[in-house]
């Protein structure tokens, strides 16, 4: 049985054509003509079986021929608040990952110790699509421009706050207890700090602000597994 493929059509219901990447790729790449099937996904919330009826070099057109809503795989919302690292290879692996293990969105934190201070949130949201597509996900992640880590922590949000650091004369609980305890509808956001580290003042003001002092188990981990790390233990606290 041929595998069925998947396109990221953000109005499918109602636009009738593959927006232009996603055209060149199932007419260019995949070769796909008039009378094939393939599946969309609008990024919030439905799949729709569709059958090609145009395709030309810069146009693909569709048919939906059914609708098919999907369920959330997981309760709650998860935000993970990241510093991106400073070779960015390694933050965009660690986008496609949580994205492909499942996050509701994922913001960039500006700290005192940040090696990168800018990221290309277009080039993430790419990487962020194309995992969905390959995980099979009904909702698109939500991608945040970078964001001072002030103003992030000073902004109300629903839910559990908690902030990963490696400060051993700040009392920390282990985040997945912690997690274990709410209920699996309950919102979480998590921090996850620089290559160095988050600023123990930075630590101590979220602290101030509400959020939970966690840390993530007995190995020191890289910024980037870290945060797939919290990420999993979110996952898993909500099964």
């Amino acid at each position: 049985m041929k595998e069925a493929r998947y396109f990221y059509v953000p109005d499918a219901a109602h636009a009738h054509e593959l927006p232009a990447d996603e055209a060149s790729h199932a007419v260019k790449v995949l070769r796909l003509t008039a009378g094939d099937e393939m599946m969309l996904m609008d990024g919030q919330g439905n799949f729709y079986r569709a059958v090609v009826i145009v395709a030309s070099n810069h146009h693909c057109m569709y048919d939906i021929q059914e609708t098919q809503p999907q369920e959330r795989p997981w309760q709650g919302h998860i935000h993970l608040a990241i510093a991106p690292t400073k070779l960015m290879d390694r933050t965009e692996w660690m986008v496609e990952k949580a994205v492909e293990i499942g996050v509701d969105e994922m913001t960039f934190l500006d700290c005192q110790f940040s090696e990168r201070r800018v990221v290309k949130t277009q080039r993430l949201e790419k990487i962020a699509v194309s995992a969905m597509k390959q995980s099979r996900k009904a909702w698109k992640t939500e991608i945040h421009e970078m964001t001072s880590f002030n103003d992030f922590i000073t902004t109300p949000r629903n839910g559990y706050q908690y902030i990963a650091h490696c400060y051993e004369e700040v009392e920390r609980s282990f985040l997945f207890e912690q997690m274990k305890t709410l209920a699996p509808t309950e919102d979480v956001t998590i921090l996850i700090g620089p290559e160095g580290d988050f600023s123990i003042d930075e630590v101590r003001n979220a602290i101030g602000k509400g959020y939970q002092s966690v840390h993530l188990g007995s190995s020191r981990l890289r910024t980037e597994t870290a945060g797939l790390s919290a990420v999993m233990m979110a996952q898993l606290s909500k099964c």
